[in-house]
């Protein structure tokens, strides 16, 4: 199978928004080059990885912790082994991908650091995504009524959450700085999941930015081949 031409790529995009796909996944397929190399750490059910494989052509393997999502990768004939993020990330091979992904994974993650810093070593760039913690509707809900917020998007309890770790975008993009990480691309999807375009500060972005997609690179004195 060969990648889609652009035409036909952003057809197809528009017919799978239509159908449901994640807005998410929707924009890391659009960042990731056609024939890629690519680590989803954190695949779930392979719905990201089976996109990339039929819009962009991408060698996309998965690493997913749970089991029953495992099989449901396996039935989807995707490469995926059963792993942990914070522990296995360390055995792959410097480079050895061209993408590594982390789609709603790296807030559920103990060390977010640690899984950053490693995604950035085996790729040559890194894409991450999660519901930012700074979104308005957030803080309505923690300033107004107290209590830690329930949204479509983070839906669960305080008590049951896998969402260990909360950030905004702003966090996040101080993160990118302190590991010396290079932003090659910010995107904040607003509350109709659609891409904020005008040129914002960033405080403003993180009030009106539902969820938060960056595409990254290492840094100069960064780990990998030089």
């Amino acid at each position: 199978m060969n990648a889609l031409p652009p035409d036909d790529f952003d057809t197809r995009k528009a017919s799978l928004a239509a159908a449901g796909a994640r807005p998410d996944h929707l924009m890391l397929a659009e960042m990731v080059e056609p024939g890629a190399r690519v680590l989803d750490v954190g695949c779930g059910d392979g719905s990201l990885m089976a996109l990339l494989r039929d819009l962009r052509d991408c060698d996309a393997r998965g690493v997913e912790l749970d089991r029953e999502n495992v099989n449901k990768c396996l039935a989807k004939g995707l490469a995926v082994v059963q792993g942990d993020a914070d522990t296995d990330l360390f055995d792959y091979p410097d480079d050895g991908f061209d993408y590594v992904i982390l789609s709603q994974t790296i807030q559920a993650t103990l060390r977010p650091r640690a899984v950053l810093e490693q995604m950035l070593r085996i790729g040559k760039c890194g894409i991450v995504s999660f519901h930012n913690f700074g979104y308005w509707r957030v803080r309505f809900e923690l300033l107004l009524r107290g209590r830690m917020p329930i949204t479509e998007q983070l839906p669960f309890s305080w008590y049951d959450t896998p969402n260990i770790h909360h950030c905004t975008m702003r966090d996040f993009v101080a993160l990118c700085h302190e590991v010396g990480a290079v932003m090659e691309r910010a995107v904040a999807l607003d509350a109709g999941d659609r891409p904020v375009r005008l040129p914002l500060p960033w405080w403003v972005w993180n009030m009106i930015g539902r969820q938060g997609v960056f595409l990254l690179r290492r840094g100069e004195g960064q780990g990998g081949e030089g």
